[in-house]
């Protein structure tokens, strides 16, 4: 989806001159502070009714900040929904990659994983992935950036069906089995999302020790 070109409005330099140079790590703050404003507002109205359509306009009046300092941080809507995109990392693939990083066999990570994606998935978290889907149908740098985390939760995956493989001295690819796995929890979550009643913890880790099972 194109998107429509705008006005930077740089930020006026604090007064003072070089003699206010001390204060610049207080801007720098500042900065930071303004810029996590701006996601979470990008993160409500993208994760909202889509009543108030998804602008750097409406973002900037939602994070009570102007215009001109969006566009400061942001030079346009792509950058601002891309920064939304790495900015939920940590709470839905950060956990997982720990998960299974952590020590142990492979049985006790695949419990560890199917335990933490047992847990109903927020559902502000669910419509905020929707709402990027959707803009990635449409954005190729939003389809992009969207893909390379799919591909960080896909490799989680592999990685824990490496541990088995490693386990039993090779013998077989662990990589389509993690992607099998990978497919089948999103289709579970995608289920979930629609309201369906799936007591999520059996059937991941009938699905993970089942596809185990067949790699033996």
């Amino acid at each position: 989806m194109a998107t429509r070109a705008e006005d930077h409005h740089p930020v006026d330099p604090p007064p003072g001159g070089p003699a206010a140079g001390a204060k610049r790590p207080r801007a720098s703050a500042k900065g930071e502070q303004t810029r996590a404003r701006l996601l979470a507002a990008a993160r409500d109205l993208l994760a909202g009714d889509g009543s108030v359509p998804f602008t750097t306009r409406n973002v900037a009046a939602l994070g009570g900040v102007t215009h001109g300092m969006c566009h400061y941080h942001f030079q346009n809507r792509t950058d601002l929904i891309v920064a939304v995109v790495e900015s939920i990392r940590p709470e839905w693939i950060t956990p997982l990659e720990e998960a299974v990083a952590g020590p142990g066999t492979f049985a006790e990570r695949a419990e560890r994983v199917v335990g933490m994606l047992a847990q109903p998935e927020a559902g502000d978290l669910s419509r905020l992935h929707s709402a990027l889907h959707w803009f990635a149908a449409g954005d190729e740098r939003v389809r992009e950036s969207l893909e390379a985390e799919y591909r960080r939760w896909r490799a989680c995956f592999v990685t824990l069906f490496q541990v088995l493989a490693d386990e039993r001295g090779g013998g077989f690819d662990p990589v389509p089995l993690g992607e099998a796995a990978a497919a089948g929890t999103d289709g579970l979550a995608a289920f979930q999302s629609l309201g369906a009643r799936i007591d999520a913890a059996p059937v991941m880790r009938a699905l993970v020790l089942g596809l185990a099972a067949g790699a033996a």
